[in-house]
């Protein structure tokens, strides 16, 4: 019996130990990917957490708006940040904060008058119905009349009834709005990844299947010989 090898058996060795390895390789990526998913599923909080494909929301009523109304201003537009000025149209002070009652109704303006008129710097309380706000020139304007600058210094500063927050309750805040954030970005890239990791894999295991399937049938196996007697 010859020892050489039948060239097209060969070529169907290599062939399949080609396929083989090509399924093989792309069997160890995807399980590397889904074990690198599963990671970082487990890091954001995931793996307990309900699955994204939900049906659609409820928006409770009565509880949004969609858009600014006609009787309605935004306070960065209108007040805050606003320049004050008195019946002589000169600045008297800013508007740095709101009063806000609680019916959640807003009842008067912090204003700091410090630096102004060569007032000391001070903030101080002004009714919300004393301030006349208009537009001229296509810009809002704020005016307080009877603010003079002997007014001005002889009004007490602004008496706050509970200190104001912290840095490190602050801090603490934008740590957590961050942990938030980060968890819910977690979460869409995670099912991001995944549904882009399994057509994939599929896909190519598809491929290296149909590859091994045309590599086997290019060779028949030669009929075996009945030795003669």
């Amino acid at each position: 019996m010859s020892n050489v090898a039948n060239p097209k058996l060969l070529s169907l060795s290599l062939s399949l130990s080609t396929v083989g390895v090509t399924v093989g390789a792309i069997e160890k990526k995807v399980f590397q990917m889904r074990k690198t998913l599963m990671s970082f599923a487990v890091i954001g909080g995931l793996v307990t957490a309900p699955a994204l494909a939900q049906d659609k929301p409820v928006i409770p009523a009565h509880t949004f708006y969609k858009g600014q109304q006609a009787q309605q201003y935004l306070a960065k537009d209108m007040l805050l940040g606003a320049k004050v000025r008195n019946e002589e149209g000169k600045v008297i002070g800013d508007i740095e904060d709101l009063i806000v009652n609680s019916d959640n109704q807003v009842e008067g303006v912090i204003m700091g008058v410090g630096g102004f008129l060569n007032v000391r710097e001070k903030k101080v309380g002004v009714r919300l119905s004393a301030l006349k706000i208009g537009e001229k020139d296509g810009k809002t304007v704020v005016n307080l009349p009877g603010a003079s600058r002997e007014v001005l210094k002889a009004l007490e500063p602004y008496k706050r009834a509970k200190p104001p927050r912290s840095l490190f309750d602050r801090a603490m805040e934008k740590a957590q709005e961050l942990s938030d954030k980060t968890l819910e970005t977690s979460k869409d890239a995670y099912q991001a990844a995944k549904e882009q990791a399994g057509p994939a894999y599929e896909q190519a295991k598809k491929r290296a299947t149909e590859a091994y399937e045309k590599a086997k049938g290019t060779v028949q196996p030669k009929p075996t010989e009945t030795p003669k007697p």
